[in-house]
């Protein structure tokens, strides 16, 4: 009996190696084959010109009392303040996640399961703005997963349409909030789409004087082929406003090729190519570009591996080291749940990872930008 159940673990070793190779060897094929959709790209109708003028275009905006998952707040952190100082407009990465091809190229308004996971994603995300501002985060419809992998001109139709949609958001957030500062903020596609509306809507702009801070989190920039152009610089310290911040979250040993390949092979948006620049990297921790902050200097991140419990803020776990290659390195691997990429690649948890320092990081951004308002208001006795 001991015989026979020793054959069958060793069996199941051998099943586990063989998977793990050949997911090794064909993993990103098998990947695609399952993840990218398998119908022609059908361009999307324009959304009505007025959509977003209803509260039902969004998952958060100030007006949205009930179930505003942006106003939530974890266990150990104060609440957001009353009296609202910006307004932040948040980007949310992708959450239409589908399988075996029988997917569109873009999700549907309205698509449950996506929609469920987008707001997951405003909830552990843009909160961590709430305490510097009213957050405005749009619904659009969102380019499938399966865009970023593959080469096929449908991916980049996709991601297309869903700039569309979130341009003509970022029109209706500005028509709303006429004055006063703003922050942007996004992650994964989310920022793709913000960078996006940086070097069309904002660079060069009136608009572009308002802008208190750009979160571009979990999306490589480039700092010689993309800054230039988007008309903001990098922020080179907490008490910086005016500027950009960006990173992306790997544990050691990391491997980090398949984000700097793809990096690498494609044109900044000031034309020129982003091989051999250099990746934006800003530590959470700090607020500043590059370097190095111990996990005592946290001040916390996001714990939701309880089933069924909201999620708690844990300080001092995680520390943070810009990396030579542009990526943040988080140490040794940390049980944040189950969706951590290959190569200890933390995307999903760019924010929570950090999520009590981005926290401070606003307010302290914004704090940094009305004082210098405020200077130039009172060297010219009016409103810059």
């Amino acid at each position: 009996m001991a015989r026979k159940f020793l054959y069958i673990i060793a069996t199941l070793v051998v099943l586990v190696i063989a998977a793990l190779l050949v997911y090794r060897v064909w993993g990103m094929q098998l990947i695609r084959l399952v993840m990218v959709p398998r119908e022609a790209f059908t361009q999307l109708q324009p959304l009505p010109a007025n959509a977003y003028d209803s509260a039902d275009m969004w998952i958060a905006r100030p007006d949205i009392v009930k179930d505003n998952v942006a106003l939530w707040t974890p266990a150990g952190a104060a609440p957001a303040k009353a009296a609202q100082k910006a307004a932040i407009f948040f980007i949310h990465p992708t959450s239409y996640i589908t399988t075996f091809g029988d997917a569109h190229w873009n999700a549907r308004i309205g698509d449950k399961d996506a929609d469920a996971t987008a707001r997951r994603f405003v909830m552990g995300q843009a909160s961590a703005f709430n305490a510097a501002g009213a957050v405005w985060a749009p619904r659009y419809r969102q380019a499938n997963y399966g865009a970023f992998l593959t080469d096929r001109p449908a991916g980049d139709q996709a991601l297309a349409a869903a700039y569309r949609d979130v341009a003509q958001a970022f029109a209706a957030f500005l028509k709303a909030n006429p004055t006063g500062p703003l922050i942007l903020a996004g992650h994964s596609q989310g920022s793709r789409h913000l960078l996006q509306l940086l070097r069309e809507q904002v660079a060069g702009k009136p608009v572009a004087d308002r802008i208190a801070a750009v979160y571009a989190v979990g999306w490589p920039v480039s700092v010689e082929a993309d800054l230039p152009a988007l008309g903001l610089p990098a922020c080179g310290r907490q008490d910086q406003a005016h500027c950009i911040v960006s990173w992306q979250s790997y544990a050691e040993p990391a491997d980090p090729s398949a984000v700097v390949e793809s990096f690498e092979r494609k044109t900044g948006y000031t034309g020129k190519p982003r091989k051999g620049t250099h990746m934006l990297c800003t530590n959470p921790i700090t607020g500043a570009f590059n370097g190095a902050a111990p996990a005592s200097a946290n001040k916390g991140t996001l714990d939701a591996r309880e089933q069924g419990q909201p999620p708690k803020l844990l300080t001092g776990i995680v520390p943070a080291r810009c990396d030579t290659s542009g990526v943040l390195m988080i140490g040794e691997p940390v049980d944040m749940g189950p969706f951590t990429l290959p190569g200890n690649n933390y995307h999903v948890y760019d924010y929570s990872l950090f999520w009590g320092n981005v926290r401070e990081d606003a307010q302290k951004r914004l704090a940094a930008f009305l004082k210098k308002r405020l200077c130039a208001e009172d060297m010219t006795g009016r409103a810059p």
